[in-house]
């Protein structure tokens, strides 16, 4: 397990990056809300939209916070 507080520089890199992944779902939820007729048509793109960035940015994250030894 790795001590955070021993890295306050990669723990600010990755609350900046999971902010911008959070404020860039919902833009990119408002944009597919806005010219849908239904739930499907709003959910069905933005999750295969969002589910490969959300992957890399856990990816990101895990590798960000790995214990370098």
């Amino acid at each position: 397990m790795t001590n955070l507080s021993s890295r306050p520089r990669a723990v600010l890199t990755l609350l900046a990056g999971a902010l911008a992944l959070l404020l860039g779902s919902v833009l990119v939820f408002r944009a597919f809300d806005s010219r849908s007729h239904s739930a499907s048509d709003t959910l069905r793109p933005f999750v295969i939209t969002m589910a490969p960035v959300w992957a890399l940015g856990i990816a990101a994250a895990r590798t960000l916070l790995r214990d370098r030894r």
